[in-house]
């Protein structure tokens, strides 16, 4: 049995990834939300992953009988436990092959553009945090943003070309596509400019069934995290809060 232990879904871009992409496959999961409760929560992660941070996939298999060294025999949990993104998505195509494409070709494409999605972009994860709740006018897109807006268009582009579509590595929906999918997120709370090819597939991810049900449980989560809320609002002004009013405060 898998549990999959996530953070808030209106802001956590890296635990929506291996929950859209066990989620649109039909991987059963458990699914353990913890909520953001400051600006660090380390210890509080801690708990259950060895990096403090979310997502982390923790496999719990069948009770095995062990005997203690007073020789009385007792039922305990095997765990394995992965605590990246990364190597959640490659431990779980080990059991589940269809979470990268058949194609070798394909799967080299989507194995290099998760693997720079995992590492790169630091300017929009920095200066548009994923909030999926709110849509907001920037006051401007910096230089680095726009490097990386670019980037994500070719690679985009690149994938739909290439292998036909309608997802970025052919027919299917695969990894590559989980690892882009809080861009999808982004560019629709930010209104972020790409071309038209990247904006139709951005609109495709926001329409599975799965990512529709990220949404609305974000949107009625009930509770905001301040820090969070502040980091978004610095990139522009305010138009559009799809939360319930009366919301709590962490």
């Amino acid at each position: 049995m898998y549990q999959l232990y996530i953070a808030n879904k209106n802001y956590s871009s890296w635990s929506l990834r291996p929950w859209v992409l066990m989620t649109a496959l039909g991987i059963e999961f458990e699914e353990k939300l913890q909520q953001f409760e400051s600006q660090t929560n380390f210890d509080k992660f801690r708990q259950f992953s060895p990096s403090g941070t979310v997502p982390c996939l923790v496999e719990v298999s069948s009770l095995v009988e062990v005997s203690s060294l007073v020789e009385v025999s007792s039922l305990v949990e095997d765990k394995i436990v992965i605590w990246d993104s990364l190597a959640i998505t490659e431990y779980l195509a080990e059991k589940h092959p269809e979470v990268w494409p058949a194609d070798p070709l394909a799967r080299a494409f989507a194995r290099c553009a998760s693997a720079e999605m995992h590492s790169s972009f630091s300017s929009l994860r920095n200066i548009c945090p994923m909030n999926c709740a709110i849509k907001v006018d920037m006051y401007e897109l910096a230089n680095g943003l726009r490097k990386d807006l670019v980037r994500i268009d070719e690679i985009w582009q690149e994938g739909l070309e290439r292998f036909g579509g309608p997802f970025l590595a052919g027919d299917q929906f695969s990894a590559v596509d989980a690892f882009y999918c809080p861009v999808a997120f982004r560019v629709s709370s930010y209104q972020l400019p790409l071309s038209a090819v990247s904006q139709a597939y951005c609109h495709r991810l926001l329409e599975l069934p799965a990512m529709q049900a990220w949404d609305e449980a974000a949107i009625h989560e009930g509770w905001v995290e301040e820090h969070h809320e502040e980091e978004a609002l610095a990139a522009g002004a305010l138009i559009e809060d799809r939360r319930q009013t009366g919301v709590s405060k962490a």
